[in-house]
């Protein structure tokens, strides 16, 4: 059975609508230029994902209130300025097919808009005497900051166990997605063993997230085409990689490390990479691995009671690892 977005955001479709009001809200200013680029901000989001794992979670305990509203919106506030600045960082141009902020007002607008974001988000949890939710949100942008600097310190070596790269994509990723889950349940008044329980179902789910994000590269799927090798020619090294050569041959593994160093924009030779992944069985462990992850976070899930919200956010979990893009 194919999951939509549209059935999963059903018992919170009221609130979805009006979180975009919120959102908006929660960036405006006084400024002209500032307020025409957050409006282009709003009006490119995404799957907003984030915000319904804090819905979700806030009405897995009751319902939405005030205080949820204020977690969402600053998750989004937060994590859109930490993307206003991975723009700049990786001198990317585009972002899911739309023009990114540094391509349009280039570099130094786009470091004040990501300033300007960050700070609207810290003065919202302020101003609502939501020290809670600041702790949870900024103890996440910290471990993401961390994750982020892992990553480009061990990208250097190309040498990196399993262990370092769950280290990486759980403070990268799913840390993110754990402070939407902890925080939605916080907004709902739980006390913290049930908040910590949540962040840690997020963070379960969000490993499975990035995992599948890996699996994408060799066109595993149906619809997804053609292996795109995009993660190799910017020298990232995912789990269908690293397993394939933790089972290689000593001078076989030196041979693909060269090649992802020396040769990563030559189209034939990650042609050859991928070719390795997909012999050696990589794609094989990878998914088992996120199947492990998802089965982990549903078991989670099964401790609260059974409810609209819970049944969404078990598909949310499905379709996180069934998606096709």
């Amino acid at each position: 059975m194919k999951i939509s977005l549209d059935q999963i955001k059903a018992p919170i479709k009221e609130e979805m609508q009006d979180f975009e009001k919120h959102f908006r809200n929660s960036m405006k200013s006084d400024v002209a230029l500032l307020d025409k680029i957050t409006h282009y901000i709003v009006k490119r989001k995404g799957k907003q994902m984030r915000p319904m794992f804090v819905f979700l979670s806030a009405k897995l305990f009751g319902k939405s209130n005030e205080s949820t509203y204020t977690a969402a919106s600053l998750i989004e506030l937060l994590h859109t300025a930490t993307l206003v600045h991975d723009d700049v960082v990786d001198e990317a141009y585009k972002r899911r097919g739309f023009f990114s902020i540094n391509a349009l007002w280039k570099n130094k607008i786009a470091v004040l808009v990501g300033d300007y974001l960050l700070s609207r988000g810290l003065l919202l949890s302020v101003d609502q005497n939501e020290f809670d939710l600041l702790r949870i949100v900024s103890t996440s942008v910290k471990l993401m900051s961390e994750g982020e600097l892992l990553q480009i310190e061990k990208a250097r070596k190309l040498d990196i166990s399993e262990e370092v790269y769950f280290d990486i994509i759980t403070k990268k990723t799913a840390t993110l997605i754990a402070s939407c889950c902890a925080t939605g349940a916080k907004s709902a008044g739980q006390n913290d063993e049930t908040v910590e329980l949540m962040r840690k179902f997020g963070e379960t789910v969000g490993i499975c997230f990035q995992i599948k994000d890996d699996l994408f590269d060799y066109g595993s799927g149906d619809e997804i085409g053609k292996p795109t090798g995009i993660d190799i020619k910017e020298k990232k090294m995912t789990l269908p990689l690293i397993y394939a050569l933790s089972q290689a041959k000593r001078a076989e593994k030196r041979r693909i490390i060269n090649t992802v160093k020396n040769n990563n924009n030559d189209d034939k030779k990650v042609n050859e990479v991928i070719q390795f992944v997909l012999q050696s069985g990589g794609i094989e462990y990878a998914t088992e691995k996120m199947h492990q992850y998802r089965d982990d976070a549903l078991k989670l899930l099964e401790q609260f009671p059974e409810n609209e919200a819970r049944n969404s956010l078990k598909d949310l979990v499905l379709y996180t690892t069934e998606r096709k893009k």
